[in-house]
């Protein structure tokens, strides 16, 4: 008899179903045409609430290694989050101080899109990424990076090594650690004593608000409230001092923490930010069971809108080839008959497969060539972005449309 899911954070056996999502295939597993005559692994996506401590999980189907050791995404192809990266770089410089004789270091660096910016003021900086292709981009930008993944032991060498990070910045990493105690005891390991720690994430509250159910995959272990990550930072003496609300991945907290034992004043942004989860209903079983409803909606008019596309004989592409779009499209079992093909400005997804639907992916240039009736805004976050950038097309009538938080037409 299988055991009792627990939970990551608290260790509860209370868990309830927030959506399930069925069952699709890593997000990142983009396929090659020569692996479409094989079989692909699709996993169980369905994520739970815990009833003690609220923190909106999914089990680890997926060792971290298969997810992230030769991964997909690089962060420098995203225009708006290169600039959020520059202006996170030069605040936090001003704000700190920060010249040649300090340390930055980032967990998931990804390709150095954000290190760079430190790098190139003459700071010393050091990047933590694991997927080895991505690391080997930075490390050609002269970015030194480390490909490992990053833990309390890991922490503990690098310090005896000498390092200890006066700004430890980590974006979108902690909702795909699976070991949370782990990895914020090494985050509290590697802070310099009088450092400063930020962290950004995809904020819980704006996922089930905006219906966001794409963003749930399964290297997204964790969707997390502010409340949640304040206990887990107490639990290895780390103390929120700030919090800030982002429009990144569609509504997102930069967390500000040090050491709880540095005293460091707590700023009145922390608590409006919590008082706004309360009001929420984050703290409220009833919130989280009642959201796997309305994603069953969004599903159901999807579904319509493009089945309609179809019958008056109007061809459909998509914009984009994000994870986000993997859980959505195996969910509503949308393939090439409803969305013929898909474009990507990262060479690295062109020419391959979406898992599970094997919708094609084309360079951009694609979409000219073929002038779709409706083109599908798969990273609906960057709407605005890619709207601007697909201007071209309504030369030939090309209707833009965003699929969350439900079919919505982009003027």
């Amino acid at each position: 008899m299988s055991q009792p899911q627990r939970c990551r954070a608290c260790g509860s056996t209370s868990l309830h179903t927030v959506v399930d999502l069925g069952a699709s295939p890593l997000s990142n597993a983009y396929l090659s045409a020569d692996a479409l005559a094989g079989p692909e692994v699709f996993y169980p996506l369905h994520a739970k609430v815990c009833e003690a401590c609220f923190l909106v999980q999914l089990p680890e189907l997926v060792a971290p290694s298969e997810i992230f050791t030769d991964y997909a995404y690089f962060s420098s192809y995203s225009s708006s989050w290169s600039a959020h990266a520059a202006q996170y770089a030069e605040l936090m410089v001003a704000e700190l101080s920060l010249g040649p004789s300090h340390t930055v270091v980032e967990v998931a660096s990804n390709d150095g899109y954000l290190l760079r910016h430190f790098h190139d003021r003459g700071i010393r900086v050091l990047g933590i990424e694991p997927a080895r292709n991505v690391a080997d981009v930075a490390r050609a930008a002269g970015i030194d990076t480390l490909s490992e993944f990053f833990g309390r032991g890991l922490a503990e060498r690098l310090v005896s090594e000498g390092v200890r990070a006066d700004l430890l910045a980590g974006n979108n990493v902690l909702a795909h650690v699976p070991d949370l105690h782990d990895f914020v005891a090494g985050l509290s390991v590697l802070l310099a004593p009088r450092g400063t720690l930020t962290m950004e994430f995809p904020h819980l509250l704006r996922l089930l608000e905006r219906n966001q159910f794409d963003t749930i995959y399964h290297e997204h272990f964790s969707y997390l409230s502010v409340r949640v990550v304040e206990r887990l930072f107490a639990r290895h003496g780390l103390a929120l001092v700030h919090v800030e609300e982002l429009p990144t991945h569609g509504g997102s907290v930069r967390v500000v923490a040090a050491h709880a034992a540095e005293g460091r004043a707590r700023g009145d942004s922390v608590d409006r930010v919590l008082q706004l989860e309360d009001a929420a209903g984050l703290s409220n079983l009833g919130t989280y069971l009642a959201f796997g409803a309305r994603v069953q909606q969004t599903k159901r008019r999807l579904l319509a809108f493009l089945i309609e596309q179809h019958e008056r004989g109007r061809r459909v592409a998509g914009y984009g080839a994000p994870a986000k779009a993997n859980t959505l499209l195996n969910y509503c079992g949308i393939r090439s008959d409803l969305i013929e093909y898909t474009v990507d400005l990262s060479p690295h997804k062109q020419g391959r497969f979406l898992p599970g639907t094997r919708i094609p992916v084309h360079a951009p240039s694609r979409l000219a060539e073929t002038r779709p009736d409706v083109i599908v805004i798969l990273p609906w976050n960057l709407r605005d972005e890619i709207a601007a950038s697909l201007a071209h097309t309504r030369a030939w009538g090309a209707q833009l449309v965003v699929p969350i938080p439900t079919v919505d037409v982009v003027a």
